[in-house]
């Protein structure tokens, strides 16, 4: 079964960076697509950010396009998301997924297979 924990969120002033990571076991990172998503209080989830098998393909949110960058180290089995000039619009948990049966890289949440627990993200203004 594969596990996802994200790690790396926290409290941080706007303008200010974070990089959360992604650890990965129960199989070898290098086969599933992952992703990042995030929910915000009362609001409802939205894509982030998405990395292919390869690490060629990546697409972003247009909200966080030109300061969010995905990345994955497979023989780490670990995927990152560096954050900066952070905004209080991007307070939310931040979740980590994997999509074991596609090569195309999707936006779609329900295409992911396994899901992390979050970690918290705040920004404050």
């Amino acid at each position: 079964q594969v596990q996802l924990v994200e790690s790396g969120g926290g409290l941080v002033q706007a303008g200010g960076s974070l990089r959360l990571s992604c650890a990965v076991s129960g199989r070898t990172l290098s086969r599933y697509a992952m992703a990042w998503f995030r929910q915000a209080p009362g609001k409802e989830g939205e894509f982030v950010a998405a990395i292919s098998r390869s690490a060629g393909i990546t697409r972003y949110a247009d909200s966080v396009k030109g300061r969010f960058t995905i990345s994955r180290d497979n023989g780490k089995n670990t995927v990152y998301l560096q954050m900066n000039r952070l905004k209080p619009e991007d307070t939310a948990v931040y979740y980590c997924a994997a999509d074991g049966d596609g090569v195309v890289v999707t936006t779609i949440g329900t295409e992911y297979d396994y899901w992390g627990q979050g970690t918290q993200v705040t920004v404050s203004s």
